[in-house]
């Protein structure tokens, strides 16, 4: 049994390319060509669905010449190898407040929803201007103004996940232990694996070894 779905806290870049002597920019670089391989590993073990933490809404206040590039490299993302993923029947979804993303960002965004929304292959998720106290803010008062009821179920229908599973697992690289305001209600029963290597590092011997580990571990669900 592997996880059918997978969160992943793309942790490390900028420390990765400090360590190399690199500008940040190619730390960012590299990470960007490391989320192109996981998306083919996780295929080809037949994991349904992964969701990558990319751009929180605490980025928005690192130096702007490093936001303006990350927002280019997404743009290239979504025109370019999105695009091809698109070609191998992959579904792309994107979560996080849009409207904070530049306006050519949010276009292309929706245009390979549209476009993807019924691939079957793999749905990989891209979690940008994401925040998940924000998630849960909104959704709440979504919910509150329908005035049908507050439930788990009319609450989760409002969170900009309500498309996706909750990840049965979540990898965390760069040594940190920690979430860090990514999917705090989705997560709650997801196993969770922190892994020292940088994200521009991690291997695909580190990702086969979390799946082999994943069935290992007792998931009670609190029962």
């Amino acid at each position: 049994m592997i996880p059918q779905s997978i969160g992943i806290i793309m942790d490390g870049n900028r420390r990765w390319a400090e360590e190399h002597g690199l500008p940040v920019f190619e730390g960012h670089r590299r990470g960007y060509e490391k989320l192109k391989e996981v998306v083919s590993w996780a295929r080809e073990a037949g994991i349904g669905t992964l969701i990558f933490y990319a751009f929180s809404t605490e980025n928005w206040n690192r130096a702007q010449n490093e936001v303006e590039y990350l927002m280019r490299l997404f743009e290239t993302a979504l025109k370019e190898e999105f695009g091809q993923l698109q070609k191998e029947n992959a579904r792309i979804v994107c979560i996080g407040e849009r409207e904070r993303l530049p306006q050519n960002i949010q276009t292309l965004v929706r245009d390979l929803e549209e476009k993807t929304k019924n691939n079957t292959a793999i749905t990989v998720a891209v979690a940008i201007s994401y925040g998940g106290r924000k998630e849960i803010v909104e959704a709440a008062r979504k919910a509150s103004a329908e005035g049908l009821g507050f439930t788990e179920e009319t609450f989760a229908k409002h969170l900009w996940t309500n498309n996706l599973p909750d990840p049965d697992a979540i990898i965390r690289t760069g040594g940190e232990q920690r979430l860090s305001n990514f999917l705090p209600w989705q997560s709650v029963y997801s196993e969770l694996f922190f892994v020292d290597s940088y994200w521009p590092d991690f291997s695909k011997e580190e990702f086969d070894a979390i799946l082999k580990e994943f069935p290992e571990r007792s998931r009670r669900r609190g029962k």
